[in-house]
């Protein structure tokens, strides 16, 4: 009985322990489909805010949205380390680039770079800037997963100069989180 007991207690540690399998993830499917949402907060009273949608598409990530209140021109725009959002004057809390690999600062298409680096979105007249790319390096599961770490948009361009670019201070930032799978 007890051996039997032992060996119940080992299939249910296989078939149930071994299995991380998220909300998002058994909602939605393994992998294709899964969405992460990021809705950005201002620093420093910049007014600037905005919300962000990731989705696994065809083995990469789309990244699409919008962000308000921005100064024309291009803005850095990356993955950070943390989703902590608790220095709302600088954004320093949410910490660097998000670079599991130790790799160099670069543009996203760039063969070696940061996985949180996602170059640049461009405001219109207006201050708004739309977003609509893809990303091959960021994931929503495993190692490179960018869920419950930050977004962070930056005053200036990223010139992809090393050691982060060079874009400037902080002026929106905003916690990855799970999209609810009921919404689009």
């Amino acid at each position: 009985m007890k051996t039997c007991s032992s060996l119940l207690l080992s299939a249910a540690v296989v078939v149930f322990g071994s299995s991380s399998v998220s909300y998002a993830q058994t909602a939605t499917g393994a992998g294709e489909g899964m969405r992460a949402v990021c809705v950005l907060d201002p620093i420093a009273k910049s007014g600037v805010t905005g919300t962000i949608v990731f989705e696994m598409v065809n083995n990469h990530v789309h990244v699409s949205g919008k962000i308000s209140g921005l100064t024309p021109g291009k803005h850095g725009f990356h993955v950070h380390q943390f989703g902590d959002l608790s220095d709302s004057e600088k954004g320093e809390s949410a910490g660097g680039h998000f670079n599991p690999h130790r790799m160099q600062h670069g543009a996203p298409d760039a063969r070696t770079r940061h996985v949180g680096d996602l170059g640049n979105v461009e405001a219109n007249s207006e201050g708004v800037a739309m977003i609509d790319q893809d990303d091959k390096l960021i994931k929503l599961s495993g190692g490179d997963s960018i869920i419950g770490r930050s977004i962070v948009v930056h005053e200036k361009a990223d010139t992809f100069g090393q050691p982060t670019g060079n874009a400037g201070g902080r002026v929106a930032f905003g916690v990855i989180g799970w999209a609810n799978p009921k919404t689009k």
